[in-house]
């Protein structure tokens, strides 16, 4: 078990050293794949990603912020 660490917050400005590298990494990574093992390699990364990061705070922002980004879903239907 690791010692308490200080309070820590989600990083929301630009911090990527190499943000172009990152994004065609991401996208390379993702060539290939089917939709299925797209979704699959998302949620490992997320995983992966949230370990290394560990602070249940800051992912609890990550999720948080995740989420307020997404358009609003409509509940109506039409028939």
């Amino acid at each position: 078990m690791q010692p308490p660490q200080p309070e820590q917050h989600l990083i929301t400005q630009p911090h990527l050293d190499a943000p172009d590298d990152f994004y065609e990494a991401l996208i390379e990574t993702h060539q290939g794949l089917t939709p299925e093992q797209s979704h699959a390699l998302n949620a490992r990364l997320v995983l992966l990603l949230s370990n290394h990061i560990g602070a249940l705070t800051v992912l609890r922002e990550a999720f948080a912020a995740a989420r307020a980004e997404l358009p609003a879903h409509s509940t109506t239907t039409t028939n």
